[in-house]
């Protein structure tokens, strides 16, 4: 079993920053591969940003592209989601969500542990 643990969702104006941690603890957490999903109200969820199984890749939603930076803390087990330029329509759930060896980064079923999610909301 792997736990994830998100934290550092709040209420920001439009324009400002929030950054987002995940940490990772349980058996063999190091050993997956790590992604940040989001779920607006009357929406499905959706992948915003990702690494890939050897996290010398990242992958971003277009709508967060140079706005959100994943980044990771492997002595800490904690991974980050650096979110600048924040505007009304990144107001959602984040999740952290960990998959497995060789699955796909852009498949939700692919992440077979997920966080309990943290709100973000941006104000106008």
């Amino acid at each position: 079993q792997v736990q994830l643990v998100e934290s550092g969702g709040g209420l920001v104006q439009a324009g400002g920053s929030l950054r987002l941690s995940c940490a990772a603890s349980g058996r063999a957490s190091s050993r997956y591969a790590m992604g940040w999903f989001r779920q607006a109200p009357g929406k499905e969820r959706e992948l915003v940003a990702a690494f890939s199984w050897s996290a010398d890749s990242t992958y971003y939603a277009d709508s967060v592209k140079g706005r959100f930076t994943i980044s990771r803390d492997n002595a800490k087990n904690t991974v980050y989601l650096q979110m600048n330029n924040l505007k009304p329509e990144d107001t959602a759930v984040y999740y952290c969500a960990a998959r497995g060896l060789g699955s796909s980064a852009y498949s939700q079923s692919s992440y077979v542990y997920w966080g309990q999610g943290t709100q973000v909301t941006v104000a106008s």
